[in-house]
């Protein structure tokens, strides 16, 4: 069974405090307060807990351009699509990744190959997602101290880095090694096959994005979901503990107490209500609050609370529910997301191996979050959800694929390669007037690296498009 990651002890929240080994171009003073030589072990520990945090903050950041949250306030740059400043989430990014490569380093010296593996799995993710916010970022000349104005690197060059790392990471992991990873791993508690079935999910996941490209193969993305995840059992994520809230958690409790933050979009609801699709989602009891009077009412992007200024009188992610319960597991990778990429590489030449994808991912999603059954029962036979291979649309798969993302910063991948084709989704009010009547494509790069490192700095627009989104 799927190791359960409870992180109970002072020790442990202290390792995450102290374990860091980072001394990257990022760090500007040396602390004398932290250790200069961590160990494997330790990096592991925070390497893992912090690449789940990484997800929660490259989620956060996106919610609103996908449209599953929106700012209470009118205006608000999260909602309209201005240049936002991401130097925080950028240097979480960047000391994941000094820490994965001050560790495989380790690992491979001392042939600690289990650990290498492992962190060749997390490197490829760390840098995949930072590829997908940025585009162009350093990396090549990152981690070797030699300077600290880092050359960028060209993002398709960059994401065969991350399909090498990957294929490295699986072949490691299979090899004999001198140490074995234990419960200093926060997400499979040392469980290889686990890995290997998480690693393959990547590369799943970062092939789907490259559709369209010429290094594109749906066969070849069939075959890495064929050795991915096989139940929700293997499921990618961390699970929190007494100490420290999950994040999301952490919103809905902030919101209790006036602090404005976790608003659900009216895109969101719309969809799971009966307004945008013919059927009401029994999901979305169990995704998001009511307002004080049991309706589930949105807020329109970029228009904030309107008429309705009062606190309950939108709906808002709330404390207790699957995604926001204070122990609640930060979803990494999914088994209902790789069945929903299965439909997609599926879809065009073999449409009911695609519609059964399809429904194995409703259904996996379902069953993660405890449907009722006989809901579930009558939601999949639906006409409008279960309406048989042949009439099964590509726009299904992305509309079920994106309610079963909620949060996750998937979604914005998802989006801009879909055109953000997703029924009813609009502009946000009072949009960003740069961006010429559409979406944005990529964030900026940050103030602290514009600030550091500008000379490299590639001089963009947030319409500029990362390589696979063309």
């Amino acid at each position: 069974m799927k190791f359960q990651n409870k992180l109970r002890t002072i020790l442990g929240a202290s390792l995450i405090l102290t374990a860091s080994a980072c001394e990257s171009y990022l760090d500007v003073n040396e602390n004398p307060n932290n250790p200069q030589d961590a160990p494997i072990s330790g990096l592991m520990t925070n390497i893992t807990y912090e690449t789940s945090l990484n997800v929660y903050r490259e989620g956060s950041a996106v919610s609103n351009y996908v449209q599953y949250l929106a700012s209470p306030n009118p205006s608000s740059a999260s909602d309209t699509m201005e240049p936002l400043n991401f130097s925080s989430m950028w240097f979480s990014l960047y000391n994941v990744m000094t820490d994965l490569y001050t560790m495989n380093e380790k690992a491979e010296a001392e042939g600690a190959l289990q650990y290498l593996g492992a962190g060749q799995v997390l490197m490829a993710l760390n840098l995949g997602m930072t590829v997908d916010l940025f585009g162009d970022v350093p990396f090549s000349e990152s981690f070797n101290f030699s300077t600290v104005t880092p050359a960028y690197d060209d993002d398709q060059v960059l994401y065969g880095t991350v399909m090498s790392l990957l294929d490295q990471g699986i072949t490691n992991l299979q090899q004999e090694s001198s140490s074995s990873i234990g419960n200093d791993d926060f997400i499979y508690g040392g469980d290889i096959d686990l890995w290997l079935k998480f690693a393959y999910t990547l590369k799943a996941r970062y092939m789907i994005h490259m559709k369209g490209s010429a290094g594109y193969s749906a066969s070849e993305v069939l075959a890495a979901a064929s050795q991915g995840f096989t139940s929700n059992d293997d499921n990618a994520s961390v699970t929190f503990f007494e100490q420290r809230f999950n994040p999301w958690a952490q919103d809905a409790i902030d919101n209790a107490n006036l602090l404005l933050t976790g608003w659900i979009s009216e895109q969101f609801i719309e969809a799971l209500d009966g307004t945008s699709y013919p059927t009401v989602d029994p999901r979305m009891k169990l995704m998001v609050g009511t307002t004080d009077d049991g309706e589930f009412i949105g807020t329109v992007n970029g228009a904030g609370r309107g008429n309705a200024p009062e606190q309950g009188a939108r709906s808002t992610l709330v404390e207790g529910q699957y995604y926001t319960s204070r122990q609640s597991p930060l979803l990494i990778a999914t088994y209902a997301e790789l069945k929903f990429i299965e439909a997609e590489a599926a879809f065009e030449t073999d449409k009911a191996a695609a519609y059964e994808a399809y429904l194995e991912g409703i259904n996996a999603h379902m069953d993660m979050l405890s449907v009722d059954e006989d809901e579930k029962a009558a939601y999949l036979a639906d006409p409008s959800v279960g309406m048989g291979a042949d009439a099964l649309t590509i726009d299904d798969i992305f509309k079920e694929k994106y309610v079963a993302l909620f949060l996750h910063p998937e979604t914005w991948n998802d989006a801009r390669r879909y055109d953000y084709g997703y029924k009813n989704m609009d502009l946000p009010a009072n949009v960003n007037p740069n961006l010429n009547g559409e979406y944005i494509r990529r964030l900026a790069y940050p103030d602290s690296e514009v600030s550091r490192n500008g000379n490299n700095v590639p001089s963009v627009t947030l319409l500029d498009r990362i390589w696979w989104d063309q």
